[in-house]
């Protein structure tokens, strides 16, 4: 399918997505079956965690919406399955 990437956004946007990259040029990434992380727990361990390890317990995790164009791009991360696997599980504890 592609790649499943944890995106963050400027400070003015300040968001946290995972998703399947469909496109990324210049600051601008769409994403498809893309979900917010709206909150992180301690457990995560970050930013970098939500791509390694993926949201954990006591994070929240938005439904997924089909596709998704963020604009103000920061980084673009690839996720391991693990993490992939978390995202899709739809954590909102």
């Amino acid at each position: 399918m592609g790649r499943y990437v944890v995106v963050t956004t400027d400070a003015n946007r300040r968001g946290v997505f995972g998703g399947w990259l469909e496109s990324h040029k210049g600051d601008v990434v769409v994403l498809t079956d893309a979900r917010m992380c709206v909150y992180w727990s301690a457990e995560t361990r970050g930013v970098l965690g939500l791509a390694s390890i993926g949201p954990q317990k006591g994070s929240k995790i938005t439904p997924p919406v089909p596709r998704i164009e963020i604009n103000g791009v920061t980084a673009v991360m690839d996720a391991t399955e693990v993490a992939r696997n978390a995202w899709e599980s739809g954590l909102w504890d």
